[in-house]
């Protein structure tokens, strides 16, 4: 018989990769608030204290997030907003319920709790510094699953993508399209990131289900990255046509009106030597993408 796993955010760009890659293992329930019959509201938490005390799966993964960073910082300081709801109250709301019923709870993080100011990549021992209000909001979730209590695993990633194709294009697929269609943006060379190659994080969550390792970690890929590096690394892996452009980072900084990181890459090192499988290299990852 499969387990079953109670997940938030299942039908999104990280959660689906999950559940299609191990399918054969689990029995996936998804808990969301447009569900057509069986809706549930991650922020009302009486309604999850009913799904998890009925359901007898031994952990939750916890994807769903408002992850639109631009949108994030126009509700900033709004703690009656959805910002906040969802990504402070509605996992606050998961870590209560997981404990009460003696669920481990895997919470997926981000990159973003950090203000980027750091030149080496960050590990797991930096003190959080949220410099806009998305990072704020997930820095907030973070200290809350720890202050519950329980059995809990906080995964922490960054700039997430796929072999395959979406709906919603992560950034090695934007970067596909763009140079198909002679549309890509300027690239900078004095920013950088952590790819998260999601195949092998979906086997990171399931090394977790299988083995309830607890604690904070760093999941990405562990390796750094500029945005021009990674979309050469894409152009000439797929041999895709066009041009790349040098963009210039200070620039495009003073067109936004919220803070940018300069540097979200994330040191991989505590993680990998538990794990019981080795990751792809990014170059590898790319190299697997083939739909597109």
């Amino acid at each position: 018989m499969k387990t079953s796993i109670i997940g938030t955010g299942l039908s999104g760009l990280v959660g689906s990769k999950l559940v299609t890659d191990f399918e054969a293992s689990y029995d996936f329930q998804n808990l969301d608030v447009t569900h057509p019959t069986k809706p549930v509201d991650i922020t009302n938490l009486e309604q999850l204290r009913q799904v998890f005390t009925a359901s007898e799966a031994p952990v939750v993964v916890h994807f769903a997030a408002f992850t639109d960073v631009n949108k994030a910082w126009e509700d900033r300081d709004n703690k009656e907003g959805i910002v906040y709801k969802v990504n402070v109250t509605g996992t606050e709301n998961i870590a209560r319920a997981a404990k009460e019923t003696n669920k481990h709870l895997i919470h997926i993080s981000t990159a973003y709790v950090f203000d980027g100011k750091k030149s080496e990549s960050y590990t797991e021992e930096d003190q959080m510094s949220p410099i806009e209000w998305y990072g704020q909001t997930k820095s907030w979730a973070e200290e809350k699953v720890m202050k519950v209590g329980g059995s809990w695993t906080i995964l922490r990633i960054d700039q997430p993508f796929r072999s395959d194709s979406f709906p919603k294009k992560d950034i090695a697929h934007r970067i596909i399209a763009g140079l198909q269609d002679k549309t890509l943006y300027p690239l900078f060379t004095d920013h950088f990131f952590g790819p998260t190659y999601i195949n092998d994080f979906a086997k990171v969550i399931d090394w977790v289900i299988r083995t309830k390792t607890a604690g904070l970690f760093h999941a990405s890929s562990g390796e750094r990255w500029t945005d021009y590096d990674f979309a050469s690394l894409i152009s000439q892996t797929l041999n895709l046509p066009g041009e790349l452009q040098v963009g210039d980072l200070d620039e495009y900084l003073r067109t936004l009106t919220r803070p940018y990181q300069r540097n979200t890459a994330l040191n991989t090192t505590k993680l990998f030597a538990k794990l019981d499988f080795q990751p792809k290299s990014i170059k590898r990852a790319i190299a697997e993408i083939t739909d597109f």
